[in-house]
C-alpha cells in the first residue's frame, strides 16, 4: 500500500508512531499474525531520507529468526555480514601491543552466526515494503503532535491537521519520545559525558568476520565487519573530545582513528562524514498508560558497550505484538492496563538488568585506573578461560534467554 502525507484515515485499531526498526518490525508484526488488525504508522521522515542512513546495526541471532519469520531476512541477508568472532583487548591509545583478553565466537543451536552487521537503510527499508506489503497503511512525512485518552479510544491529532481514533498508541518515536513527556512519564538515568562516534572505513584487507572492541582510557572502540572489506566504527569519547574531532582538520581525525584502529586491516579510508551522538542510559518508570504503550528506545536508551539497543527494541516489539494479539483473539480491550500490564512486567526486568549492565561495563572500563585495569583483565582471562561462562555471554549476545516471545524463537504468534 502506497504512503504519503495526504492519506486520510479515522480510525485504526493500533497507531503507531514512530518509523523506524521498531515502529516498522511491529507494524509488520502485528499485520502478519492478524490481517484484521488496522494498524497505521505515522513517521515525521521521509522515506528518501531512511534511504540515506549510512549507519549499521548489529542484529542478534534472535532478531533474525523474527526477521526470518517475518519474511523480510531473505532481503536483508542479501547485504549481511556475519559476525564469525569476537576479540576483546583492554589497552592504552597509544601502547604498541594490545593483548587480547577475551574471545568468542562460532555458532550457535541453529548453526548460525551470534550475530550479523546490517546497514540500517537495507533493513529499514525491507520493513517498510513488509509492513506495506502486509496492508499496515504508513502515514509520512507526519508527527502526532497530540492526543487525548478517553475511554474506548485515543484520539491522536496529526501535524499535518488529520485526527485518527485507535484503540491503543504505541510510542516508537525514540529516546527523546515527544510522546512519553505528554503521557507525563518520567525517566530516570544520566549523561555519561561521552558521545559515541560512528563512521564506517574502508580498508585493504578482510576483516573475515572478527568483530574487535578496544576497551580505550576514554571508551570501547568497537570495529564491526561490513561486506566488502568496509567495518562500522562505534567509537566512544568524552563528549568534548568527540565534538572537536568530528568538527576538526579530517587528517587529525583520520590521524587520531588510525591510532586506535591499527593497521592490521591496512591502509584504511573512511567513507562519509563522522557524527557524534551524545550518550546516557534512560529508562523510563512506565512503559505503559492506559491506551498507550512504550516500545524500543522511547521506553529505554543504553550504552553501546554491548551493542544490544536495537535487540532490546526488537524484544519489545515480539513481546507487544504478542500480548495485543493474544488479547484481540481473546475478545480483550488491547488498550486496557489489565492487558498492557502483561507487556509491561515481561519486559521491565529484562531492560533495567541491560540498562544496569552496560551501565557497570561503561563504568569498569572507560578508565585508566590500574587497580580497576588489573580487576577487570582478570575477570576477562577468567571468563575465557571457562568454557561454561563463555557459553552464557554467546547466548546473551545472541539475543538468546528464557521466556523468549515467540517471534524470537522463530514461530508465529
Amino acid at each position: 500500500m502506497a504512503s504519503h502525507p495526504t492519506q486520510t484515515v479515522t480510525e485504526a485499531d493500533v497507531l503507531i508512531a514512530g518509523g523506524g526498526h521498531v515502529g516498522l518490525s511491529l507494524a509488520l508484526a502485528l499485520r502478519a499474525a492478524m490481517p484484521s488488525l488496522r494498524v497505521v504508522l505515522v513517521d515525521a521522515t521521509p522515506p528518501e531520507a531512511q534511504a540515506r542512513d549510512t549507519r549499521a546495526s548489529a542484529v542478534a541471532a534472535a532478531g533474525r529468526r523474527m526477521l526470518m519469520r517475518l519474511g523480510v531476512w531473505d532481503e536483508i541477508a542479501a547485504s549481511a555480514q556475519a559476525i564469525n568472532d569476537m576479540v576483546v583487548t583492554d589497552s592504552r591509545t597509544g601502547d604498541v601491543a594490545r593483548p587480547v583478553f577475551l574471545t568468542f565466537g562460532g555458532r550457535i543451536e541453529d548453526g548460525q552466526p551470534f550475530a550479523h552487521m546490517v546497514m540500517n537503510a537495507t533493513m529499514i527499508g525491507a520493513l517498510r515494503r513488509g509492513a506495506e506489503d502486509a496492508g499496515a497503511t504508513i502515514v509520512a512525512p507526519d508527527t502526532v503532535r497530540d492526543f487525548t485518552i478517553g475511554a474506548n479510544r485515543v484520539t491522536v491529532k496529526l501535524g499535518s491537521g488529520e485526527a485518527i481514533a485507535a484503540r491503543l498508541l504505541v510510542a516508537a518515536d525514540g529516546v527523546k519520545s515527544r510522546l512519553r513527556d505528554l503521557a507525563g512519564i518520567t525517566t530516570v538515568g544520566w549523561s555519561y559525558g561521552q558521545s559515541g562516534i560512528v563512521v564506517t572505513v574502508a580498508h585493504e584487507r578482510p576483516h573475515k568476520g572478527r568483530a574487535v572492541e578496544h576497551f580505550l582510557p576514554g571508551g570501547p572502540f568497537a570495529m564491526l565487519p561490513l561486506p566488502d572489506n568496509r567495518s562500522s566504527l562505534v567509537w566512544t569519547e568524552r563528549t568534548e573530545t568527540a565534538e572537536r574531532l568530528i568538527k576538526g582538520d579530517p587528517d587529525i581525525f583520520r590521524f587520531e582513528l588510525e591510532r586506535r584502529f591499527g593497521h592490521q586491516l591496512g591502509a584504511i579510508e573512511p567513507v562519509g562524514k563522522p557524527r557524534a551522538f551524545p550518550l546516557g542510559l534512560t529508562l523510563a518508570r512506565d512503559f505503559v498508560k492506559p491506551r498507550l504503550a512504550l516500545c524500543g528506545d522511547a521506553a529505554h536508551g543504553i550504552h553501546p558497550i554491548a551493542g544490544q539497543g536495537l535487540n532490546l527494541g526488537f524484544r519489545d516489539v515480539a513481546a507487544l505484538a504478542e500480548t495485543i494479539v493474544e488479547a484481540d483473539r481473546l475478545g480483550l480491550d488491547i488498550g486496557s492496563m489489565a492487558v498492557l500490564e502483561r507487556y509491561q512486567s515481561w519486559r521491565r526486568f529484562d531492560t533495567v538488568e541491560m540498562g544496569a549492565t552496560t551501565d557497570i561495563l561503561n563504568r569498569l572500563f572507560s578508565n585508566d585506573n590500574p587497580v580497576l585495569r588489573l580487576g577487570r583483565d582478570i575477570g576477562l582471562g577468567l571468563v575465557d578461560r571457562l568454557p561454561s561462562l563463555k557459553k552464557m555471554f554467546i547466548g546473551q549476545a545472541a539475543g538468546n534467554g528464557s521466556d523468549l516471545p515467540r517471534l524470537l524463537r522463530g514461530e508465529a504468534i
